[in-house]
């Protein structure tokens, strides 16, 4: 009997095996699956390894770099990389500033993932929340930034002057109205 894909563990990845064949065989479901398939566990964030069923070696970044490349070679979207991004990063390899390169790649990815994670959550709540209420919860928030900024650049008068500051003057208050909110139905 086939495990459960609801037995998987950060632990234990699922493992799929290459056959001389070409062919992935999924362990855990029992089946062989595609490089379709294996693109799909790596956008559900699934842990898996890939190993060769002859020898029992890790071939994961071989079988990642597949999908990039048909990923790449694919017209449905617009290739990730240009011939000159291509032509630099294989102009780094062998070079004494790849592992710097290999680093600076790393960090970078990832804060993009966090930024495209924070965004999506932000969109999320727009989406989730009254949008009306959102972007009056918004203006007051700028209201606020714009009274701290005020304070900030606030100048001082020469001595000889009755008024210590000078004050930009600030926006005229948003104030709620029956009109900006939405009646419940």
């Amino acid at each position: 009997m086939a495990k459960a894909i609801t037995s998987e563990t950060a632990d234990q990845p699922r493992v799929l095996k290459k056959y001389s064949n070409r062919r992935l065989y999924d362990t855990t479901l029992s089946k062989y699956v595609t490089l379709a398939d294996v693109r799909g566990l790596v956008l559900d964030n699934k842990a898996f390894v890939v190993r060769d069923a002859r020898n029992d070696q890790d071939i994961t970044r071989s079988i990642l770099l597949q999908i990039i490349v048909e990923q790449e070679e694919g017209e449905e979207e617009q290739p990730l990389f240009t011939m000159e991004v291509l032509q630099q990063i294989i102009r780094i390899y062998g070079d004494s500033f790849q592992g710097i390169f290999a680093k600076y790649l790393d960090s970078n990815i990832a804060l993009i993932v966090r930024q495209q994670q924070r965004f999506r959550q932000q969109m999320q709540n727009v989406v989730v929340r009254d949008p009306v209420n959102f972007l009056c919860e918004l203006t007051e928030q700028n209201l606020s930034l714009w009274e701290e900024m005020r304070e900030v650049l606030s100048v001082k008068k020469p001595s000889n002057s009755n008024s210590d500051i000078v004050t930009p003057p600030l926006p005229a208050p948003v104030e709620k109205t029956e009109s900006t909110e939405i009646k419940g139905g």
